[in-house]
């Protein structure tokens, strides 16, 4: 369960947080091969999770299990079954909110459109927007300008640069309170964060908070993303494998896990 507001009840985020990260396919928790990517068209490959922390069709244990080792607030959620359009894992997602009250769930369920967004609201989740699938920047402000602080920019980063809306980039007043900076070849891989493009994007960020996600593999990584200047990291991988656990974590707050 995550830190709570001793006033309000809600998620209260530490200085920096490991964010875990779901991939959820066919009603079960799945897994990103190396370099296999949920937006660029590798969906197919991604098979079954095998984790030590419960089996794949029960996604709300192997929630509970990665929050309690990170502490974290939030829970990433990606239902590949709604991005490839294809249905989606909206009653698990239900589920999911259910097992971990508390939790400020993250949705990423390949919004491209307001329409796209209102199925979601009775969860009372945040909602992840990639600008990989935002249509145009009329379709993004209308988005923004609807759900306000309920939403989470990804901006998607492939070989060839952000993937999207080229504006998004070039201007941060388009930016939301929260940004998360994907690089998308490096999701399921160990070879580390993008450094150069995590400084260049804290510099145009002014106030806003910045996570990082793919390529995130171990305990340095997490410590030199932190002294970067982000906000936290999202993970999958290195938690499963036990790269990162409760002792890495606590040591980013001075070997002490924030109270309950």
């Amino acid at each position: 369960m995550a830190p709570t507001s001793e006033v309000s009840g809600n998620p209260t985020f530490t200085s920096f947080d490991v964010v875990p990260v779901l991939d959820l396919k066919d009603g079960g928790v799945v897994h990103a091969r190396a370099g296999k990517y949920a937006r660029a068209g590798k969906r197919a490959e991604y098979r079954p999770i095998a984790t030590p922390f419960g089996p794949p069709h029960d996604a709300p244990a192997i929630a509970r299990a990665l929050l309690g080792i990170t502490f974290s607030p939030a829970l990433y959620i990606a239902d590949l079954d709604a991005i490839l359009g294809r249905g989606n894992n909206f009653e698990l997602c239900q589920a999911l909110a259910n097992a971990v009250p508390g939790t400020d769930l993250w949705i990423d369920a390949g919004f491209a459109h307001l329409d796209d967004c209102a199925f979601w609201l009775p969860l009372g989740a945040t909602l992840v927007i990639g600008s990989e699938t935002i249509a145009s920047l009329e379709d993004w402000n209308a988005i923004c300008e609807s759900f306000g602080r309920n939403v989470v920019l990804s901006l998607d980063f492939d070989e060839q640069g952000l993937r999207g809306p080229k504006d998004l980039m070039d201007d941060p007043d388009l930016w939301p309170d929260r940004i998360i900076l994907m690089s998308l070849g490096r999701v399921g891989t160990e070879t580390g964060p993008d450094l150069e493009l995590l400084r260049k994007t804290i510099a145009s960020a002014g106030d806003r908070h910045v996570y990082v996600a793919g390529g995130v593999a171990t305990r340095d990584d997490v410590a030199t993303v932190k002294e970067a200047g982000a906000r936290g990291v999202l993970v999958a991988t290195a938690l499963h494998s036990g790269a990162i656990g409760q002792k890495e974590i606590a040591a980013l707050w001075g070997g002490r896990r924030p109270q309950i």
